[in-house]
């Protein structure tokens, strides 16, 4: 795999699917929504009030996999577009 985050999200391109985690546990949804929160923040994301829902959600309702591929994304562009 990929180098990843301190939060277990990959930080370069993603070869095959992300399912190694830093811990035993994955993180909860609770601990999903704080991960993809400041990963917004961090690229410069501006969350309205249905982008809050759709945070909410996706959280809650992604498996690990996917939320650490979206959330890649947003990570990888975000250092992209510092660059």
């Amino acid at each position: 795999m990929t180098d990843a985050t301190e939060s277990g999200i990959p930080t370069g391109p993603i070869d095959r699917e992300p399912r190694d985690y830093p811990t035993a546990d994955y993180p909860t949804a609770t601990d999903r929504e704080a991960i993809l929160r400041d990963t917004l923040r961090a690229a410069g994301v501006d969350v309205g009030e249905y982008d809050d829902r759709i945070v909410r959600w996706f959280a809650e309702f992604s498996d690990w996999s996917t939320f650490a591929v979206m959330t890649s994304w947003v990570q990888r562009a975000a250092a992209q577009n510092q660059r």
